[in-house]
């Protein structure tokens, strides 16, 4: 009878562990991390306004995830699946801030946005061999090996212009672990963007 208790109390508990696993995997956060040294932290609404300015230097963002209806025409029934919701949480340096919508940017100390900065019209005119598609098309893979100036227009989703900052070498990716995130690097300095437009032009293209 004893043996018999035993064998049922391991199988309740492993059903249970089974579940405690299955319902972690739907309820799966979506969680970054921004590492380096000290960050600015500049959120814009759509018009391009600065509405605050943090500063931190540990910085976690988290996706939050909810339930949605479904609804599945085989079955005949309702459902739910979770889903990323637009909502992300800040935690700066031990303190938690809630955004949703707005444009926000992260950017390492040692990186100065042109705040003043104003786009003209790009007006590039062919006036050599070397302007060719197909020779440019190698003298600019030298360029970028061995670095030139380059200029990150930043602008709000609206497609105002925020920031601009210049480097030399300026690299990008999709962050797998942020959401709706954009890391850039100009000049080995760390720039984060959250819900922005972005362009990267070459300086020797904007008439000074």
């Amino acid at each position: 009878m004893n043996n018999k208790v035993s064998v049922l109390a391991c199988t309740l508990m492993l059903a249970a562990a089974s579940g405690c696993g299955s319902i972690s995997q739907k309820v799966n956060d979506f969680n970054g991390h921004i590492f380096g040294n000290r960050y600015t932290i500049d959120t814009f609404d759509n018009y391009g306004s600065r509405v605050l300015t943090t500063h931190g230097s540990k910085i976690d963002i988290s996706g939050n995830v909810v339930q949605q209806e479904t609804y599945d025409n085989a079955a005949d029934s309702t459902g739910y699946v979770n889903t990323l919701s637009s909502v992300i949480t800040l935690t700066i340096d031990g303190h938690e801030m809630l955004t949703c919508g707005d444009t926000t940017i992260f950017y390492e100390d040692g990186l100065v946005p042109e705040v003043n900065f104003q786009l003209e019209t790009i007006d590039s005119e062919s006036s050599s061999i070397t302007d060719s598609t197909l020779i440019s098309g190698l003298v600019n893979k030298v360029k970028n090996k061995f670095g030139k100036q380059m200029v990150v227009v930043i602008k709000s989703q609206t497609g105002v212009p925020i920031y601009a900052f210049s480097g030399r070498k300026v690299t990008w990716s999709i962050p797998a672990d942020l959401p709706k995130f954009t890391k850039l690097v100009v000049d080995g300095k760390a720039l984060y963007l959250h819900r922005a437009n972005f362009q990267i032009i070459d300086k020797e293209l904007i008439d000074e």
